[in-house]
């Protein structure tokens, strides 16, 4: 049996710290040479290429982030060994690892996950950001605890994973305040003569507007098309173009941010999955983020007044 040389692991885990083998050599109190030597030895013994070269420094290879991340655990773990022995609390937080599907609006996001930060014992979270797919691999190899997506994992996915859902929102137009007016007097049809941000093509919402706008035979006046939700939002807010977002939990936020809803997109609803590899939730975590969506998309799905 072969086993792991904790110390190479521990060379490795500063220099993925630090970022740079010269700074980590400092901090262990050795040689550039030697830190180099030992992390060669720890990616011969693994049999893969964990840090590339970045500039000046050193960036972790895809696999090179799935070993930090469990040499981060083992060596809080150690921590957590020598206090339990000196006789002092741990207080070590639970994780909760969650991957966000980068078409997932971040105050959405934000939304979900906020009242994690309020449970009692303290959650440590971790939130990770990618494509949908490249999420679900690192789901299925147990780095990820769930996978907040706009869209459920279908049957034709080789992984194994269990959709479910948070809930569904309405979605509405917003602008800023002199947008917003301009737009009421003849909505849908304003959104013709009016500057629109569409989000790019292939996202679930993108697809439900094109529908909806070809059913109306709206052709938009569309001066931006965005991947990132948080640059629509950012967009919006300088008066560049009215934009499409879910009602139910970014309304009272963007009004905050002296945006104003213009009205809302009917039959248009963007839906929000938690995906596992469980068919029952059971981390404390995600049962807490699971009931608080529902409770607030539910609270928030039936049509209110401007």
């Amino acid at each position: 049996m072969e086993w792991l040389n904790f110390h190479h692991l521990r060379y490795f885990w500063t220099v993925a710290r630090e970022g740079s083998v010269s700074r980590a050599a400092k901090q262990l109190r050795l040689s550039q040479p030697t830190v180099s030597e030992q992390l060669h030895a720890l990616e011969d013994a693994l049999g893969e290429k964990l840090l590339q070269r970045a500039g000046r420094g050193v960036a972790l290879t895809d696999m090179g982030k799935t070993v930090y991340r469990f040499a981060d655990e083992i060596f809080s773990l150690g921590r957590d060994l020598q206090d339990t022995v000196r006789g002092r609390p741990t207080g070590r937080p639970v994780r909760l690892v969650v991957g966000i599907a980068d078409v997932v609006p971040k105050l959405v996001a934000f939304r979900i996950l906020e009242p994690v930060l309020r449970m009692d014992p303290e959650v440590r979270l971790v939130c990770y950001e990618d494509r949908p797919e490249r999420l679900l691999d690192q789901l299925a190899s147990h780095d990820l605890d769930i996978v907040l997506a706009d869209a459920p994992i279908g049957p034709s996915h080789p992984s194994r994973a269990y959709n479910h859902l948070l809930g569904e929102s309405r979605v509405a137009i917003f602008g800023t305040e002199a947008l917003a007016r301009r737009a009421r007097r003849s909505f849908p049809a304003s959104l013709a003569e009016m500057p629109f941000l569409l989000p790019t093509p292939g996202t679930a919402l993108r697809r439900s507007l094109d529908s909806w706008l070809d059913e109306r035979g709206i052709v938009p006046n569309v001066v931006g098309e965005f991947q990132d939700s948080a640059l629509v939002v950012a967009f919006g807010e300088l008066g560049a173009g009215l934009f499409a977002a879910p009602e139910a939990i970014m309304d009272a936020t963007l009004k905050a941010r002296g945006l104003r809803k213009v009205g809302p997109i009917d039959g248009v609803r963007e839906r929000y999955y938690a995906i596992s590899i469980e068919r029952r939730l059971k981390h404390p975590a995600v049962v807490v983020i699971a009931g608080a969506a529902r409770e607030q998309l539910s609270s928030s799905s039936s049509p209110r007044p401007s």
